[in-house]
């Protein structure tokens, strides 16, 4: 089908193989994406959880930072999930020693906001644009943004913190939505992906 668009999953660390199959259950064609010239065959890209300073330094060391910025800036769609919502911020707060963004998001973030490993939980989330009730969000040492520009558009909150943010054809959430079996975030990304493929 021509108008199945072409994902790919930053395969540099975190739970790529989940959001391969929550993106291929949205009718894309999902696919890692490690090197610059894999970037290059893709229509939009998600930039998974993890640990966002590892990420950082990894996408540096394999020639990906570069790439990823200039496709942002060029309009591909990325969606972060929690490590990659960090790294579409334009802000980190208290950043690591050597802790780079992509950006893409006009929002300051934090890290950990919502505790450590063992404070994990999972909650609903009524998320804009999306029906069918609340999401189901996994927070896993998740961050939570503290503040966005006028462009960036809040579309979740919870317990008074936003955890999602939409600005043009970037789109991040804090939480991980492909670790509970509900595909409507990622089937939302797959039409911002079409609409400008």
């Amino acid at each position: 089908m021509s108008d199945t668009p072409v994902i790919g999953v930053l395969a540099l660390q975190g739970d790529v193989r989940e959001h391969l199959i929550a993106l291929a259950s949205a009718d894309a064609l999902a696919r890692p994406v490690r090197r610059p010239e894999e970037l290059a065959e893709v229509d939009g890209l998600v930039i998974p959880g993890g640990e966002s300073t590892t990420m950082s330094k990894l996408a540096v060391l394999f020639g990906m930072m570069e790439p990823l910025r200039e496709r942002v800036r060029a309009g591909m769609p990325v969606y972060g999930t929690c490590a990659g919502m960090i790294l579409l911020a334009e802000k980190i707060l208290d950043p690591r020693s050597g802790q780079e963004t992509v950006g893409g998001i006009d929002m300051i973030v934090r890290r950990n906001a919502f505790g450590r490993q063992n404070e994990s939980f999972e909650a609903a989330v009524e998320v804009a644009g999306i029906d069918g009730g609340p999401v189901d969000g996994v927070f896993i040492r998740a961050p939570w943004v503290e503040s966005v520009g006028a462009e960036a558009e809040v579309i979740a909150e919870h317990g008074g913190h936003i955890v999602a943010v939409r600005q043009r054809n970037v789109l991040a959430t804090s939480f991980h939505p492909e670790l509970t079996g509900d595909h409507r975030v990622h089937a939302l990304f797959v039409d911002m992906v079409r609409a400008v493929k």
